[in-house]
């Protein structure tokens, strides 16, 4: 498959509103923050792992300055909700041309390049795929294959189940980093114990974060692990 075929879209809501699970450990400055720095590694491993191009759809404009940094190309958020704007995404992309969709969640900080070259190897030629997120109820990343499938979002509570029955398949592949979106304080322990990316990492290390900060990770290229 050519890199350029594959168009990551990614989903972004405003930082005011950024991980509030997480407001018992962290202020909300901080939590700005880290959305950005995962944000970054998420793009950065696509772009690695064999996505041509990215769409961030966002209503805010630190959001939009930073994807833009990436290289990433920007979409207003049609302000319908996050199916809207993945559909929305996906529209943008395939606009001057067929092309593989991939939507990913933001807040993947541990996802490797590898996975995301393995998820578009082995996913099926036609229709639409789904990776379930660590939970196995929610979906991490849903793949539209050019010409033959709409993207059809279905995110929110008990997404892969919708998912598969709207006619996704589910492709084979552990793909922990890919799988762990953060959402809470033990999602984002896990990520770095798996090793996070470079800009989660560096955040972390500037934030009085409560993880044990001594493990083996086994970070990959471009990757980390905190501390």
């Amino acid at each position: 498959m050519r890199a350029h075929t594959v168009h990551a879209v990614i989903a972004v809501k405003g930082l005011e509103l950024a991980k509030t699970r997480l407001a018992d450990r962290l202020p909300a400055a901080a939590r700005a923050r880290l959305v950005l720095a995962m944000l970054t590694d998420t793009v950065t491993a696509a772009a690695a792992g064999g996505v041509g191009a990215v769409t961030v759809v966002t209503p805010d404009a630190t959001v939009a300055a930073t994807a833009r940094e990436l290289g990433a190309h920007v979409l207003p958020d049609p302000a319908a909700g996050l199916n809207a704007a993945l559909s929305a995404g996906a529209a943008a992309a395939r606009a001057t041309g067929p092309v593989d969709v991939l939507a990913l969640q933001a807040d993947l900080p541990a996802l490797r390049p590898s996975e995301v070259r393995h998820l578009l190897a082995v996913a099926p030629a036609r229709g639409r795929a789904l990776v379930r997120d660590h939970t196995g109820e929610g979906t991490a990343a849903l793949l539209a294959r050019a010409e033959t499938a709409a993207l059809d979002p279905r995110f929110g509570p008990d997404s892969a189940v919708r998912h598969l029955g709207s006619g996704a398949v589910e492709p084979t592949g552990s793909w922990p980093g890919l799988r762990l979106d953060v959402d809470t304080a033990a999602d984002l322990s896990a990520a770095v114990t798996l090793g996070v990316g470079r800009a989660t990492a560096a955040v972390l290390d500037d934030l009085p974060w409560p993880v044990h900060r001594d493990v083996t990770c086994g970070a990959a290229p471009g990757h980390t692990c905190a501390g």
